[in-house]
């Protein structure tokens, strides 16, 4: 049992950097819940217009993620080993290329963003159809305005994390999430004077409420220099070295290729699930707005396990860091099995919170049940991915998860959808029980230990 259960200065030290993380990821996504329910007040079709943006939007973010998480990697173990400078340039290096991210988001959004909304919307009445396009395209007009403090917010946030302040990106989520649940009520409803402005208005109060949090982190960030050194020069020259540059490239090229392919591969399985009906798009919303309130555990100890490991690696305490894996995927997998039994007893009750059909309802219900019954495997796949990353494996995770999505999971829904006659709800289970595979070989990965590298040695 001591190898799965730690003690109890192993467990502060696990919560003082996952709690702060995971209450900025729970107010967030129950405000996001919020917005979706206030949303989809208006009607199915408001909801799923809204929705398809923001499968687009979540392309982007996990663009911005991916980007980032190379450098995050030297990061973290520069701040093991003790080197100012080295952080220095990996958060020089996250704003060049955030730059890069924004004017290529933009210019795909501005271009080819109501193509992309089309491709969801391929079955069903055809007014309706149209109604939920111009609703997305009228979303998606002011959301555009999110994309820039959104990679500022997270260039600053990520840093703060790595060198383990994680209080002040929780405090600035927070603060903007109120923000966005205030002026939701406000201005989607027209409340207190406000206009109203349905669908546009969720957007301005999301875009209101990234600038806040911009705004909190990056003013303290700069107040903070003695708790926070890596800004001390930080705009002094943008110049990264070559040889770092070149390392984060070579080691973040696959986890940038990697997110945007998986986060395309989502977007994808629910553009496969939508053929099967407009029905479907307003479920498949419902039942990932509702998983994204209980994953929140599991995604902060993910988040948490790479940035104590990879301190461990920098450190070069293998055993130290192998030991931290074990103890975190043990307390994460029993943590989900609890949240889980807890969605499946919900599962009836959130979707009567919508404005929207029987059928639609009856039909998130059931995909919320399927969703929780796997979420211990997601939880264990989470810790995998990350704990194999930390060490600098990042062709490796690339393999782990966007070859198998591509290579097996997308191929596999789409003959479903396409050339078979079962029901949605089996695809959609099938789906998701392809994980089994991928456990099993991250299992094998994890065991292998050949994640164990100190990547910033000299």
């Amino acid at each position: 049992m001591k190898k799965w259960i730690g003690t109890k200065q192993f467990y502060k030290r696990l919560l003082y950097m996952a709690v702060p993380i995971m209450i900025q990821n729970a107010i967030t996504n129950f405000v996001g819940f919020l917005d979706n329910i206030m949303v989809g007040q208006l009607g199915t079709e408001q909801m799923s217009g809204v929705a398809i943006v923001n499968q687009l939007v979540f392309v982007f973010n996990l663009l911005v993620f991916g980007g980032f998480s190379g450098a995050g990697i030297f990061g973290a173990q520069f701040y093991g080993k003790g080197d100012d400078e080295g952080v220095r340039n990996t958060f020089r290096f996250k704003i060049l290329l955030g730059a890069v991210i924004v004017a290529v988001t933009l210019l795909v959004l501005i271009t080819a963003g109501e193509s992309l909304i089309w491709l969801y919307l391929t079955s069903g009445d055809s007014g309706n159809l149209q109604l939920a396009f111009d609703y997305g395209k009228e979303y998606m007009t002011v959301i555009l305005f999110e994309i820039l403090p959104f990679v500022l917010v997270q260039v600053y946030a990520s840093t703060l994390r790595e060198t383990g302040q994680t209080l002040v990106p929780m405090a600035a989520g927070i603060a903007a999430v109120l923000v966005n649940l205030t002026f939701n009520y406000l201005l989607i409803f027209g409340k207190f004077g406000a206009p109203k402005l349905g669908v546009m208005g969720a957007a301005v109060a999301t875009v209101l409420a990234r600038l806040i949090e911009c705004s909190i982190v990056i003013i303290w960030t700069h107040r903070n220099k003695l708790k926070n050194r890596f800004i001390i020069g930080a705009y002094r020259s943008l110049r990264v070295p070559r040889q770092l540059a070149l390392d984060i490239a070579r080691k973040g090229s696959p986890l940038l290729i990697n997110e945007v392919l998986w986060s395309a591969g989502i977007a994808w399985a629910n553009q496969c699930f939508s053929v099967r009906g407009f029905t479907v798009v307003a479920a498949t919303n419902i039942s990932s707005t509702i998983a994204n309130l209980f994953n929140v555990i599991f995604i902060a100890m993910g988040n948490a396990v790479a940035i104590l490991v990879g301190q461990q690696l920098g450190a070069s305490e293998f055993e130290k860091a192998k030991d931290t894996s074990t103890k975190v995927m043990a307390i994460t997998v029993f943590c989900t099995v609890i949240t889980s039994a807890l969605m499946v007893a919900l599962s009836g009750f959130f979707p009567q919170m919508y404005k929207t059909t029987d059928e639609v309802r009856g039909m998130a219900a059931s995909m919320i049940r399927i969703t929780a019954y796997l979420m211990p495997l997601q939880a264990f796949l989470n810790i995998v991915y990350f704990t194999i990353r930390s060490g600098g494996r990042t062709v490796i995770t690339f393999l782990f998860d966007s070859g198998f999505s591509w290579g097996v999971a997308i191929p596999f829904v789409y003959c479903l959808v396409h050339f078979t006659g079962l029901g949605i709800l089996t695809v959609y289970t099938l789906y998701y029980l392809l994980d089994i595979i991928k456990a099993t070989v991250g299992y094998i990965l994890l065991k292998k230990g050949i994640w164990l590298r100190n990547i910033v040695v000299t």
